[in-house]
Order: structure tokens, then C-alpha cells, then sequence
């Protein structure tokens, strides 16, 4: 017993002084690094470890860089980073975070891809609350918490979103700065999913509508002409429902007919053939 203690701590010795950071006379040396350090990488996500041995830098870096996803394949919810949970989805985004990415960006994204709705507007203002109000200020006038006298000294005046340049301002002007940050404000890509960086967005814009006396609901917009309210969704619903009786209704009519006709097989079929050839038109 007393030399299988001996042996233990022998082994134990050896480990930890096989583990040595490099120094100015000496390279260094780890005790079977694999089992410390995973040589596994995740993609999109540039982690480097400084003590790598099986591999250049410049190599894991070709590593970590976007590959073309495999065919049938569909995007994760949510983002790649840890600190968001599952949201509406990731969409690529092809601008860089450069002045001629910003430029591009606000030139080419134009249209806001979701409608303008009660339920997006609500969204829109608690995420505006949590992530925004605190500099841009809950009106949006740039008179955030962190810029009053009571709240400290802010180095930099933040945007003003209820003027005229920001009224007037494309969506992409707003959807990259989110995405990739500007001056001291950070990129909020991972704090806010695909479809709350854009409610986000709307509710900026109610914003803009009611400094100006305007309107800016689901049911009209009167501050630009690119934002599309969405209209009376109980009505669109009732339609949609009275759409799907009708394709209901027709394919009974198709099985009662096919029942009554008897055996007359060739007739009814060119019957519901026509049938169906008048409901496309």
C-alpha cells in the first residue's frame, strides 16, 4: 500500500512539473495537451489558442471562416453567439463594418420585410427599452439616462432620432448600425434576433411619426411611403378562412358528384378536371 502511494505521488510530481509556461531560456512544455486544449473549432467563430501546436495561425484562422452549407440544410435559430437564446431565426448579412459597407447599406436595404403591426410596435418597445433608451432616451430625442446631469457624462452625444436626418434616413441606415454598431455604441446583432432588429426599427419610427404629428400604426402610415401597415388582420383572417371553406366546399362537391356519377369513370373525370381548370381561372 505504502509504495502504491509513493508511485501516486510520484505521477503526480511528474504532471505538474511537465507543465511549464515558455520563458526567456526555456520553450515551454505541456503534459498531453489534447486532453487540456481541444483542437476542435466552431465555425463562424474565431477562438485561437495561443499554445496550438498543430497549426498556424493563419491556418485555424481559414478554419474558422464561413463554409458553404451543406445542400438541404436550413439556418439555426437564434445566433452564434452564447448570450442570445433562441429568437426568429439568423439571415446573413453581407455588409461589412466599414464606412463602404455603412454606405451600401443604407443605399440597397430600403424596405422593412415585416408589416407594421400593434402586437411588432409592443415588441419594438420593450426591446427599445431594454437595449436603446438608456442613450437614445425613451423619446428618442438623444436625452438618454447616461447623458443627464444625473445619470454621469457621456463622451459622446447619441443620436437624435427625431431629426429631420433620421426621419428621412433609409431602414439601412438603422439595421447596420444595430448589426454592426457606430462610434461607442456596440453591434446589438447578438442581443437582437432577425425580426426584433426590425420591430426595433419600427417603433423608431412611431417615434419619429408622433414628434411629428403623424401616424404610424397598423392601419396607416402617414410618416413615409415605405413602411407597409398591415391592414385589418382579423378581416384578412376572415378571408383567409372563407378562401379555405371554398377548396373545402369544391373538393366535397368533387366526392359527391364522383359518388353519384356511378361508374362512369372517364366522364367524371374530365368533369372534375374541368372543374378544377375553372377554379385557376
Amino acid at each position: 500500500m505504502r509504495v502504491k502511494h509513493i508511485l501516486t505521488v510520484i505521477v503526480l510530481v511528474a504532471m505538474l512539473s511537465s507543465c511549464k509556461q515558455p520563458g526567456s531560456n526555456s520553450t515551454g512544455s505541456e503534459y498531453m495537451p489534447d486532453m487540456a486544449h481541444s483542437i476542435a473549432y466552431e465555425a463562424n467563430y474565431y477562438n485561437y489558442y495561443y499554445n496550438n501546436t498543430w497549426d498556424g495561425e493563419d491556418d485555424y484562422y481559414q478554419y474558422a471562416l464561413p463554409k458553404t452549407p451543406v445542400n438541404g440544410t436550413v439556418p439555426r435559430t437564434g445566433t452564434a453567439s452564447n448570450m442570445r437564446i433562441p429568437g426568429s431565426g439568423s439571415v446573413p448579412y453581407y455588409y461589412d463594418d466599414s464606412e463602404e459597407g455603412r454606405a451600401q447599406a443604407m443605399a440597397q436595404i430600403v424596405n422593412n420585410p415585416f408589416p407594421i403591426t400593434e402586437a411588432g410596435l409592443a415588441e419594438g418597445k420593450e426591446l427599445y427599452k431594454l437595449y436603446c433608451a438608456i442613450c437614445h432616451g425613451d423619446k428618442g430625442d438623444g436625452g438618454g439616462y447616461l447623458v443627464r446631469d444625473d445619470g454621469g457624462v457621456y463622451p459622446v452625444q447619441p443620436a437624435n432620432f427625431l431629426l429631420d436626418e433620421f426621419v428621412t434616413a433609409s431602414n439601412g441606415r438603422y439595421y447596420h448600425s444595430i448589426m454592426r454598431g457606430r462610434n461607442l455604441m456596440g453591434a446589438y446583432a447578438d442581443k437582437l434576433a432577425y425580426s426584433e432588429r426590425w420591430q426595433v426599427i419600427h417603433y423608431i419610427r412611431s417615434l419619429q411619426a408622433k414628434d411629428k404629428g403623424l401616424v404610424y400604426n397598423q392601419m396607416e402610415n402617414t410618416l413615409n411611403a415605405v413602411d407597409k401597415p398591415a391592414g385589418d388582420l382579423s378581416k384578412s383572417m376572415i378571408g383567409m378562412a372563407d378562401d379555405h371553406h371554398d377548396e373545402e366546399h369544391g373538393s366535397h362537391d368533387g366526392d359527391h358528384n364522383h359518388d353519384h356519377d356511378g361508374t362512369d369513370g372517364d366522364h367524371h373525370d374530365h368533369d372534375h378536371e374541368g372543374h378544377h381548370d375553372s377554379d385557376d381561372h
